[in-house]
C-alpha cells in the first residue's frame, strides 16, 4: 500500500510511524512530505525593506539581475535561491525522524519529500495524487499560523482528500 505521512515536525514519530508501518506493510511504500509555507508576498516585502530593490538598486543588481530587465515581483531569482535553500534545510529537520522510525519498523521503501508552496493543502493533494497515495497519515495538532483562524490544515484535508485521511493524534 502507498501512504504519504505528512508533517511539520511536530507529528511524533512514536505515535504515527507504527500506524503508517502497519498500514503500509514490510513491501508497501511511505513518503514522508513536508510542505513549507512560502508566502511571496513577505519575501517581496522583506526585499524592499532591506534595501535590495529600491530606486537605488532596482531589481537587486548584486544578484546578476540588470536593473532595465523588467521582473515581475514574484519569482525573482534571489527569492528562489532562498527558498530553495530552507525548503532543503527543513527537508532533513521535519521529515528524516519519521522515516528513520518507519523504516526501523520494517517498511523497506521510504522517501522524503519537502516542498514549498504558498497553499501547503493543495500541495499534499497534489503529490498524493502523483504518487497514487492510497492513504493520508496527518497530525492534528501542527505549526500552522493560522489554524485556530481559518481552520487546520488536517481539518481541510479530511474534508477534501479523494483518499482516507488517517488523523494522529
Amino acid at each position: 500500500m502507498k501512504v504519504i505521512v505528512a508533517t511539520d515536525g511536530s507529528l511524533d514519530p512514536a505515535k504515527a510511524a507504527p500506524l503508517a508501518a502497519s498500514i503500509a506493510g514490510p513491501d508497501g511504500e511511505v513518503l514522508v512530505l513536508t510542505v513549507v509555507e512560502i508566502p511571496r508576498q513577505l519575501l517581496d516585502a522583506m526585499r524592499v525593506a532591506s534595501g535590495l530593490d529600491s530606486p537605488a538598486n532596482p531589481g537587486g543588481v548584486e544578484y546578476g539581475i540588470q536593473a532595465s530587465d523588467p521582473r515581475p515581483k514574484t519569482g525573482w531569482i534571489g527569492d528562489d535561491a532562498m527558498i530553495a535553500r530552507y525548503v532543503e534545510d527543513q527537508r532533513a529537520e521535519r521529515t528524516q525522524p519519521m522515516a528513520d522510525a518507519i523504516e526501523a519498523l520494517g517498511v523497506a521503501n521510504v522517501s522524503t519529500m519537502c516542498r514549498g508552496s504558498e497553499n501547503v493543502v493543495d500541495e499534499i493533494l497534489a503529490v498524493a495524487e502523483e504518487h497514487n497515495t492510497e492513504i493520508l497519515c496527518i497530525g492534528v495538532l501542527g505549526l500552522g499560523r493560522f489554524e485556530g483562524l481559518l481552520g487546520s490544515i488536517s481539518t481541510k484535508l479530511a474534508r477534501r482528500a479523494p483518499i482516507p485521511v488517517l488523523l494522529v493524534r
